[in-house]
């Protein structure tokens, strides 16, 4: 159905802009009119609604409604028409007015979601198509409303926890910038002519070298960024490193235990919901973002089919041995929803505590380097402001 973009006054004279579906422009003026409102602008909009994207704040807020409208007892439709005239003004407004379009031509609500992907991931419309079939609607939008909101709190841990380093590490080069490129070049002229230390003399041909090499330095670094960037997005290239990172102490407890937080929660909320075992993995499997435990879920997947224990299929050096225990008491239990439930808050305790340490350890440790090159810089610089002989046969 067409949408058409408005500009209308109300009874008390206030300007009011929004979207509004109708067959015609007929049709949208006298659905207008119905509102009370005196139209000053009406024009068919141009903009495809497939490009209508929820920002992941805007989805948790429309999915915590929707779930309570829906436990208060309303109907779907009656539910997203009450959100649909909040947001009216908003740019996601049509997104709204369009899923009530469908369901009024009485087409399902996971099928209206289908056609914004980019908003709804699959996880979300598997979700909502188990609920169609149970009826419990109202639960399931409020056990989205919990995994999009953990979801969104674990980009903020993980966020925080490197924020404050990396700016310390912005503000450290900074510095470093700028004792070579304008503190260490204007005292030069001080110690021309003098024999000096040999650490005076490494830092000011650092100090050289940097000033008059600043252009070739800006295109090397930028290149080099730009080139690991591309190279980094490569499939191969990314399992490669996760490899070298897994191996690592401390880095590889988080970059799993981030991955298995995800992977359990969605595997969780999907499981119960009624979604089968085969494609719970499957839709799980994408929200890990790590590379090498996906392909140890997409091997266990394909091998699942034969008869295969899951247990036995993720059992590898990457996979935490707690895990793999806890699967294999699941599959002789049959709580598997459970057992995910319980992995998913083990994991999320121990990466919390893991940022903390992490965020402890880099303050500190950004800090201390930041004083050493400091201290030599100042140092070098000391050293022949000492020497008074020197000065004095000068």
């Amino acid at each position: 159905m067409p949408m058409y973009s408005y500009k209308a006054l109300t009874e008390q004279g206030k300007k009011i802009s929004g979207v509004i579906d109708a067959d015609s422009l007929y049709l949208a003026k006298d659905r207008l009119k119905k509102r009370q409102l005196f139209i000053t602008e009406l024009l068919l909009q141009d903009v495809p609604q497939k490009q209508v994207v929820l920002p992941p704040s805007l989805l948790l807020t429309f999915t915590r409604e929707l779930a309570q409208l829906l436990k208060a007892g309303l109907p779907l439709y009656e539910s997203l028409v009450t959100i649909e005239e909040k947001y009216r003004g908003n740019k996601c407004h049509s997104l709204v007015v369009d899923l009530c379009d469908h369901l009024k031509l009485g087409k399902s609500l996971s099928r209206a979601l289908s056609s914004y992907d980019k908003s709804f991931d699959e996880i979300y419309l598997s979700m909502i198509k188990a609920a169609e079939q149970s009826g419990n609607l109202a639960e399931t939008f409020s056990d989205l409303a919990i995994l999009i909101s953990k979801q969104q709190m674990l980009k903020k841990q993980l966020f925080s926890a490197l924020a404050y380093p990396a700016f310390l590490g912005v503000f450290c080069l900074l510095v470093i910038g700028g004792l070579f490129f304008f503190i260490i070049p204007s005292m030069q002229e001080l110690f021309e002519g003098r024999q000096l230390h040999p650490l005076t003399s490494c830092v000011i041909g650092i100090s050289k070298f940097l000033n008059e090499s600043i252009h070739f330095l800006i295109v090397f670094f930028s290149s080099m960024i730009g080139l690991t960037w591309i190279i980094l997005r490569q499939k191969k290239v990314q399992l490669s490193f996760l490899k070298i990172a897994c191996k690592l102490p401390f880095i590889s407890e988080l970059l799993i235990q981030s991955a298995l937080v995800r992977f359990s929660r969605a595997m969780y909320l999907l499981l119960s919901g009624g979604v089968p075992l085969l494609q719970s993995l499957s839709y799980s499997r994408k929200t890990m973002k790590n590379a090498m435990l996906e392909n140890i879920i997409s091997y266990a997947e394909k091998r699942l089919i034969e008869g295969k224990k899951l247990s036995e299929l993720i059992s590898s050096p990457f996979v935490p041995s707690l895990m793999i225990r806890m699967v294999a008491i699941a599959e002789e239990t049959g709580n598997m929803h459970i057992t995910m439930k319980h992995l998913a808050e083990i994991y999320e305790e121990e990466l919390d505590k893991n940022l903390q340490q992490l965020t402890s350890f880099l303050q500190p440790a950004v800090l201390m380097f930041l004083g050493i090159v400091v201290g030599v810089v100042v140092l070098s610089i000391l050293i022949p402001l000492t020497d008074v002989s020197s000065f004095l046969s000068s």
